[in-house]
């Protein structure tokens, strides 16, 4: 008993000690903990004041067109170094790298047109547009076209070529964006909504199928989808759509014999490495070459052949593996950020065709990424759609450019910038690229009275019953200087009241409010 009782005041010292030790272990980190948490409020505080400002989105997308840009500039650079060089043609290592920034440049101007044009004049021109399109996809069939790997979908112009079916994906969101917000009031109805967006995006799927082109009718579906997504369509419209667009796929692809190679050798890529499926495992050899932060720049061995086309369709392949999975997630996050400000200033805007066409262009713009980085890695069958504003550049690059020029104008449509710019100025970008300020929205006046199958103008044509036409002026004049009996008795009885005492006289009724 005594040990014990000796003992215990050495056990408390002890443990005071330890606890004391503890705490003191506990207090740097408690205030490491508390520091990081103050650094990523105060971060987060930042960001979102900085994302609350009126051109927020506009900055946005100019930098991601930015960043986007000069990252392709640097990869086509990388990957066509080699592939340009060809001694019998005396075309030099920069041939390529020197039509691609031309494409650049080109775009610039264009991304500067879709930025400086108000948006209400390219809605006006928007059915010339799809007219035009329709035109040159059928023209391109015809021996004005060329035929370029295997698709006659080229108009060949000395050095250059056109592709219209990228001049048809921005027609036809442009068009079926004004079709559908024309025929918003009625656009419950099916055939108001299927028609006539429907018919004409199927007629275009049709000429671009006799190129042919799986890659081009795949992208033009999407744009059909996410035009009617965004105008409020019902949601069991879109099952039986995919549910038919599937269908068509597989037909396509069974009908055709290089398309059914494609889908075999994505469902078994091992049974034909040195064929049909040779692209795509190349580019996934050169995905694990990569590792975490790739080669280094030029240092790639899919540009020495290894990987056909590799500055085209395949370039993802050549950024993992020069750059490595970092960089892969750098181009992911540049995409992602480009379907979040896309949508975001299609919420903002309070203009429908604003919003369903800033919606519209950028599901179509992440959709064609996605369907690129997906075949690449091993998810889709390879389709031949290009990277936006990474791949080498051609028609796909301006129109993309064209793209992103019209996201930056609708972005300055937001009602907060609209109201920023016309009372503050252009700021430094507008003074710099002479943008005019932005008109507000406002909303069309609403008909008072409902037009049928005939129209309100065949209702004004129609002459008015004798009843309910005016009476003439020497009638109108004697009935004011003599006011008949039954008016002056009326006037009578309201002065005196007719009624009970204590009883309030009867309201005439309301008139009821129906659907106007």
């Amino acid at each position: 008993m005594s040990s014990s009782r000796g003992s215990s005041p050495v056990t408390a010292v002890d443990e005071d000690r330890t606890s004391r030790t503890g705490a003191e272990r506990e207090r740097p980190q408690r205030r490491r903990r508390e520091r990081t948490e103050r650094g990523f409020s105060a971060i987060r505080t930042g960001l979102t004041a900085w994302l609350s400002r009126p051109l927020a989105s506009f900055h946005l997308v100019l930098a991601l067109t930015g960043l986007l840009t000069v990252l392709g500039i640097v990869m086509v650079l990388s990957a066509s170094s080699v592939s340009s060089l060809d001694p019998k043609t005396g075309s030099g290592v920069y041939s390529l790298f020197k039509k691609h920034v031309l494409f650049v440049g080109i775009g610039c101007v264009v991304f500067w047109i879709g930025l400086r044009v108000p948006l209400k004049h390219f809605r006006r021109l928007s059915p010339t547009a799809m007219v035009g399109s329709l035109g040159l996809l059928l023209l391109v069939l015809t021996p004005l076209g060329s035929n370029i790997n295997g698709s006659q979908g080229w108009f060949k112009l000395g050095l250059f070529s056109f592709q219209p079916v990228e001049v048809g994906k921005v027609a036809l969101a442009l068009w079926g964006a004004h079709i559908l917000v024309t025929k918003n009031a009625v656009i419950h109805q099916w055939r108001h909504l299927l028609v006539p967006v429907v018919p004409a995006a199927l007629l275009m799927f049709a000429l671009v199928m006799a190129e042919p082109d799986l890659g081009a009718t795949v992208t033009l579906a999407v744009v059909l989808l996410a035009l009617l997504w965004f105008s409020g369509a019902p949601k069991r419209l879109f099952g039986v759509v995919l549910a038919g667009g599937l269908a068509g796929v597989l037909v396509l692809a069974l009908i055709s014999p290089y398309r059914l190679a494609r889908v075999l050798s994505f469902l078994s890529p091992d049974t034909d490495i040195k064929g049909a499926a040779y692209q795509a495992t190349q580019a996934k050899y050169a995905l694990a070459d990569g590792g975490l932060f790739g080669m280094g720049l030029g240092q790639g061995q899919s540009n020495w052949g290894y990987l056909p086309n590799v500055q085209n369709d395949f370039i993802f392949a050549l950024i993992g593996e020069e750059l490595g999975f970092v960089g892969c997630l750098v181009v992911l996050g540049l995409f992602a950020g480009v379907a979040i400000v896309g949508l975001r200033i299609a919420t903002r805007n309070l203009d429908p065709w604003i919003r369903i066409v800033a919606g519209t262009l950028t599901v179509f713009l992440v959709s064609q990424a996605a369907i690129n980085i997906g075949y690449v890695v091993g998810l889709l069958p390879v389709t031949g759609v290009t990277l936006p504003l990474i791949s080498y550049g051609g028609t796909s690059l301006v129109i993309t450019m064209l793209i992103m020029g019209i996201l930056a104008n609708a972005a300055r449509h937001e009602p907060e910038a609209v109201a920023a710019l016309r009372s503050q100025g252009p700021g430094k970008f507008g003074r710099l690229l002479w943008l005019p300020a932005p008109d507000p929205y406002r909303p069309p006046a609403k008909r008072k009275s409902p037009t049928g199958r005939g129209g309100a103008s065949k209702a004004a044509a129609r002459p008015a019953p004798r009843s309910a036409r005016p009476a003439p002026a020497q009638e109108r004049r004697r009935s004011v200087r003599e006011p008949s009996r039954r008016s002056t008795a009326a006037r009578g009885a309201a002065v005196r009241g007719t009624g009970t005492r204590g009883s309030t006289p009867k309201r005439a009724p309301a008139p009821r409010r129906g659907n106007w």
